[in-house]
């Protein structure tokens, strides 16, 4: 009798220590299943459910972690916007070895991390109300910060005033994020229609001596 009591106990002890094992990863595991969902399908494809149903927890559980579905999109792009914006500040590099240089390679980050990285680019910029949520604005407030830094990096080395910085920084995300999408549905191809990373560049170029005053975005 005494050692059924100890096999019983050793068993379910063995039992709460895995549960509690998997329910303190279970937010992580929900938010990557959430972005394999939204890699396969974009923003209708994730749902709680299936979210639950690809981490192998039961359809109430994510209740534990997540009020609803927009809750985990929200924490998705939050994640989303830290990891973007850590690639660009380090692309970036705070402008070495030049301002130009610099932009390139920080508009190359991005293009590719919208390619690697398509399920969290989806609920980045699948719509602007899961923005809604403080932390996840607050992640892309910086990351829109980084790229405003280098638009003012660029004009002081042209020796043009920085007053209107923000709004040509509104113009390169326009820019990087339409071309990012194009690359990301197949419409631009380096191999067969044109290189994304050779557009941006162009654009990017204009944009910034139509601002500078040195000339004017090619049309």
């Amino acid at each position: 009798m005494t050692n059924c009591f100890a096999a019983t106990l050793y068993r379910q002890v063995r039992m709460h220590v895995k549960r509690g094992y998997h329910h303190g990863s279970l937010k992580q595991a929900l938010v990557e299943a959430g972005v394999a969902l939204l890699a396969e399908g974009g923003p209708s494809a994730l749902t709680l459910t299936e979210a639950a149903r690809r981490a192998g927890v039961t359809p109430a559980a994510p209740y534990r972690h997540f009020s609803g579905r927009d809750a985990l999109l929200a924490e998705i792009a939050r994640q989303g916007f830290e990891s973007f914006g850590a690639r660009i500040e380090a692309a970036w590099d705070e402008g070495r070895p030049d301002a130009q240089s610099a932009m390139r390679a920080m508009c190359a980050a991005y293009l590719a991390f919208a390619r690697e990285e398509t399920g969290l680019y989806a609920a980045m910029f699948g719509q602007a109300a899961t923005l809604a949520d403080p932390r996840a604005g607050g992640a892309a407030d910086h990351a829109l910060e980084i790229l405003w830094r280098a638009v003012v990096a660029w004009l002081q080395a042209a020796g043009a005033p920085a007053q209107g910085a923000r709004h040509v920084a509104l113009q390169v995300w326009a820019l990087a994020h339409g071309v990012a999408m194009l690359t990301i549905s197949g419409h631009f191809d380096a191999g067969r229609t044109a290189d994304p990373a050779a557009v941006l560049d162009g654009a990017v170029a204009g944009v910034m001596a139509a601002a500078t005053g040195k000339g004017r975005p090619v049309s």
